[in-house]
């Protein structure tokens, strides 16, 4: 699977046409922003009368380098400031007092600890990424290209970009039955909702490899949520948690036919040489809701033509509104999509979609977001299923 992270690799960014945070776009040019400040404080100085005292404003000059910079380029520009204070004196022949001087002085002096502390913490956030990139990694794993008989491609775009990770999950898995595909989001935030779809992403791994009914691993996924849901009360969590979710299987002896358990989740599309259209609608109720609801949801089987590509999105990709409060019109775009050379292709496809988001959005995400595309592949059963007992 070609995730985000263009097959697996990461990156820091906070989404497909997105923007990357200043001081990561531009960190190994960061210098020049107070070498420009320490020019304009030359220049300004230069120009105006005798009367105006502009050298008292290199101060300034390696407290931005602080904030901007390392310590070792910080105490550079803190050396350059004190030398630059005489210099505009001798060459201007201005006269610069010797509190001014102190000031500047004392900026430099302020300056170095601040970039010394501001190194320590760029140290222990990029820990903590490591950390939310290593649970990213296990939830939302990537998947080799014909993983399971199926080609898929996912993009994952989380609200919190620092964080990268949220309660919206997907996974492929190849069993010998033919590929179990999932895409779900969990209700809530946080690391509760990460640790509820972390239970369910391992469940669905297990399930969907040994399990030949899917009637059963839905019944498998269902338990888990009420088994994790006890487990978060007995810790002190007051919220239960539940999930919707669509399940997919591709059977292997059933090339033209797909398989769907939809747990109250949005509809997937289908986009195809005959255009765009929608499974039946989820009427199930989300995980950990099945009794109140009377029992698990119906398995349905459906056609699905070998040209036909299947699109799973959360809410996230259908909830996602612009600056005017206008929802993005999934099936319009994909519709537009639908003319396109290779428009089926799930990499393709998946980042059209996500790309669009972005722009719809203007790069404002207040929920995570989730896509997943699959199609029949080349592999055969005799090709991944050792493959996929190795999996687990």
């Amino acid at each position: 699977m070609r995730t985000a992270e263009a097959s697996g690799r990461s990156r820091p960014s906070s989404g497909p046409g997105g923007q990357l945070p200043v001081l990561v776009r531009y960190g190994h040019r960061s210098w020049l922003i107070p070498m420009a400040l320490l020019v304009a404080v030359v220049v300004v100085d230069a120009v105006t009368p005798e009367w105006f005292a502009s050298a008292s404003w290199l101060a300034l000059v390696p407290v931005v380098a602080a904030g901007l910079c390392g310590p070792v380029t910080t105490v550079v520009f803190a050396c350059l400031s004190i030398a630059c204070y005489p210099a505009l004196g001798a060459f201007w022949t201005k006269s610069h007092g010797t509190e001014d001087f102190l000031l500047v002085v004392a900026g430099c002096a302020l300056a170095l600890p601040l970039s010394v502390f501001r190194a320590q913490a760029a140290v222990y956030v990029r820990h903590l990424q490591g950390a939310a990139e290593t649970t990213r990694q296990v939830v939302l794993r990537p998947v080799p290209p014909d993983w399971g008989g199926v080609d898929a491609a996912a993009r994952y775009l989380a609200a919190d970009v620092e964080a990268r990770v949220g309660g919206d999950f997907y996974d492929v898995v190849a069993s010998p039955f033919g590929a179990r595909v999932i895409l779900g989001d969990v209700q809530g935030k946080g690391l509760p909702a990460v640790s509820t779809a972390a239970a369910l992403v391992g469940c669905f791994r297990e399930a969907a490899f040994r399990e030949p009914d899917l009637g059963t691993v839905a019944a498998w996924l269902e338990e888990r949520v009420l088994r994790q849901n006890q487990l978060a009360a007995r810790l002190g969590e007051q919220d239960e948690r539940y999930a919707t979710a669509v399940v997919v299987w591709f059977p292997a002896v059933a090339p033209e036919e797909i398989v769907v358990v939809n747990f109250g989740h949005d509809s997937p599309y289908v986009l195809g040489p005959d255009g765009v259209r929608q499974l039946p609608p989820g009427d199930g109720a989300p995980l950990g809701l099945a009794q109140l609801a009377g029992g698990l949801p119906p398995v349905r089987r459906l056609r699905l033509g070998a040209d036909e590509t299947v699109l799973l999105v959360t809410d996230g990709v259908t909830e996602a509104r612009d600056r005017q409060g206008v929802f993005f019109d999934l099936r319009a775009h994909l519709e537009g999509l639908a003319g396109e050379p290779g428009a089926g292709r799930p990499e393709h496809l998946v980042a059209a979609v996500a790309a669009a988001v972005v722009r719809h959005t203007g790069g404002r995400r207040t929920d995570d977001t989730a896509l997943l595309a699959v199609r029949h592949g080349r592999g055969t059963a005799a090709d991944w299923t050792g493959l996929g007992t190795a999996s687990g």
